[in-house]
């Protein structure tokens, strides 16, 4: 088995490229590499510039190579389509001239991936984890979702770059029945799954039953943990997902309530190979303990046996 982890500058509470208190992505890459990493995600689109030079210079200093770049906008709204390719070709014309990461036996795809993710709804935003009150797409909004999301992965397949969809607690694409319905209109010679333990869980989902269900399709996967307490306060809150992780919702891997040696089980049973990065949503006001949190985070999954 080889699973190797990763980080992404969620971590930093990097999510909201105009949040003003965001991070320098030079920072971001050097308390990577000094956590340990040897890989990191490019975070969301305009947060690293579209500038391979620059960005290489950087992931050289510190040891890193990028594993995934990231969607995460309006997938639903059709005015938004060509922000989207945009964007993917932007992504893709940078990931690919990175140095690569080696490919482990048994891995169903290279790296680096593209991850996407649906956000950007008020109305999903405040449902987030809440499956019953959360409001679902039309057939209709559901279909041109899906075309859209098709043509992102073939622009992505251009380029070579492997799409993964992220089920992602707050977006159209968050519950069960939504990732079922993934599954059966998005063929796997198109894209994979991309499983976040995290948000799974978030979202009422159990991680060892999910990612033993989505084995055959599962590509990539993050990481991370609940603070049960928090997490319980914020589900009985009107309240924005990135707010409640504001508010601690996620925590340091291993100080959760996730069972992350029975992860690793299932892991190890559905034959997964390849990377897993760790994410802990935060408010990038609070940032300074980053490193600290990242360094707790990788010390735990390296004592339950895996590998940086």
């Amino acid at each position: 088995m080889g699973m190797n982890i990763c980080g992404a500058p969620c971590c930093w509470g990097v999510d909201d490229v105009k949040n003003p208190y965001l991070p320098s992505w030079k920072r971001v890459l050097k308390e990577a590499g000094e956590a340990g990493y040897r890989a990191i995600e490019l975070g969301p689109y305009g947060y690293l510039p579209i500038d391979v030079e620059a960005v290489s210079k950087e992931l050289d200093k510190n040891g890193l190579s990028i594993v995934a770049g990231t969607i995460f906008d309006d997938l639903v709204d059709k005015r938004n389509y060509e922000n989207l390719l945009r964007q993917t070709e932007d992504i893709c014309s940078l990931i690919t001239k990175l140095p690569p990461l080696p490919v482990h036996k048994g891995q169903h795809y290279p790296t680096p991936y593209m991850t996407i993710m649906d956000w950007g709804h008020d109305e999903r935003d405040y449902a987030a984890g809440h499956s019953h009150k959360a409001p679902r797409l039309s057939d209709e909004q559901w279909s041109g979702m899906i075309s859209h999301i098709k043509g992102i992965c073939k622009k992505a397949a251009e380029y070579g770059v492997r799409p993964v969809i992220h089920p992602h607690a707050g977006g159209y694409i968050e519950f069960a029945d939504e990732i079922e319905r993934i599954l059966r209109d998005i063929p796997y010679e198109l894209a994979g799954l991309c499983l976040d333990t995290g948000h799974l869980y978030y979202s009422g989902m159990d991680p060892v039953e999910w990612l033993k269900k989505c084995a055959s399709n599962l590509d990539y996967v993050h990481f991370k943990d609940v603070d049960e307490k928090v997490y319980r306060e914020v589900l009985g809150e009107r309240i924005r997902f990135f707010e409640g992780c504001g508010k601690g919702a996620m925590c340091p891997i291993g100080k959760g309530t996730l069972d992350y040696p029975g992860i690793k089980e299932a892991l190890e049973q559905i034959g997964y190979n390849g990377y897993i990065t760790i994410e802990q949503e935060r408010d990038p006001r609070n940032s300074d303990t980053s490193l600290r949190d990242v360094k707790e985070s990788v010390t735990y999954l390296k004592s339950v046996g895996y590998e940086i």
